[in-house]
């Protein structure tokens, strides 16, 4: 890493989600895009309560939390290591692009093809908005190991965190909005068949249109406010989602 944990962690005030849960959540999100990689070692419990002017107690519940997660693990005199993840892509729980490629083994890049802030009344319909409010409209290709699986377009809600539309979204849209008050809580995802058209026939490399997935999510914060609206084209031939469902 570039800069230590502690430099990266950011201690918001003006929220009202909880400093421990801020913590987990800023961490996790660091794991999922590779900012912190299997093996690294997190700081002490003591020194990072020190540097962060926390008491112990707080950051012994993150990383509690993160352990039961199966993000990190214990590992003697070293304290807390991030934890190899398993090789399994699910719809379980909520992940992003960065997170699915990660626990596949891969390694996930994005192009961005445009980037603006809009007004649009039909996206601020799906939202329940008024139809002068702003989004940011964001359409990028997602790569895995540098092969083109996917095109996403979406929509966010910058009310509820403006430094989107400054920020580089290249990498985890979903890491950005954690480590600014703003981590998601739950989404409500539809997965039907679809056909590339043209121009994502042109992104996948396709000479004729192939079965695709076309995933549709709408993604809220943990306060319950919309924060995204995302349909994503995955190419057919080259991504498998796994889920383990349970009686």
């Amino acid at each position: 890493m570039t800069l230590p944990l502690v430099d990266r962690l950011n201690v918001r005030a003006d929220t009202a989600m909880p400093i421990y849960l801020q913590l987990e959540e800023q961490v996790a999100a660091m794991i999922a895009d590779g900012t912190l990689g299997a093996g690294d070692t997190l700081p002490a419990e003591r020194h990072l309560a020190s540097a962060l002017g926390l008491s112990r107690n707080t950051v012994q519940r993150v990383y509690a939390a993160l352990r039961r997660r199966g993000l990190v693990m214990a590992h003697g005199r070293l304290g807390y290591v991030v934890q190899k993840p398993a090789a399994v892509s699910g719809i379980n729980r909520l992940k992003g692009f960065t997170e699915e490629m990660m626990a596949l083994g891969r390694r996930a890049s994005s192009r961005v093809v445009e980037s603006a802030v809009v007004t649009d009344r039909s996206i601020a319909s799906i939202f329940g908005l008024p139809s002068e409010t702003e989004f940011l409209h964001l359409v990028r290709e997602r790569y895995g190991d540098g092969t083109p699986l996917a095109r996403e377009v979406a929509w966010y809600n910058i009310e509820y965190c403006p430094s989107l539309a400054q920020a580089d979204l290249s990498g985890s849209v979903y890491a950005h909005l954690a480590s600014h008050g703003a981590a998601l809580g739950h989404c409500e995802q539809s997965i039907e068949a679809a056909f590339p058209n043209a121009a994502e026939s042109a992104v996948f490399g396709f000479t004729s249109p192939m079965p695709c997935l076309l995933i549709k999510r709408r993604s809220f914060d943990q306060k319950e406010r919309m924060i995204e609206y995302v349909e994503g084209l995955f190419r057919g031939d080259a991504y498998t989602y796994r889920m383990t469902l349970e009686a």
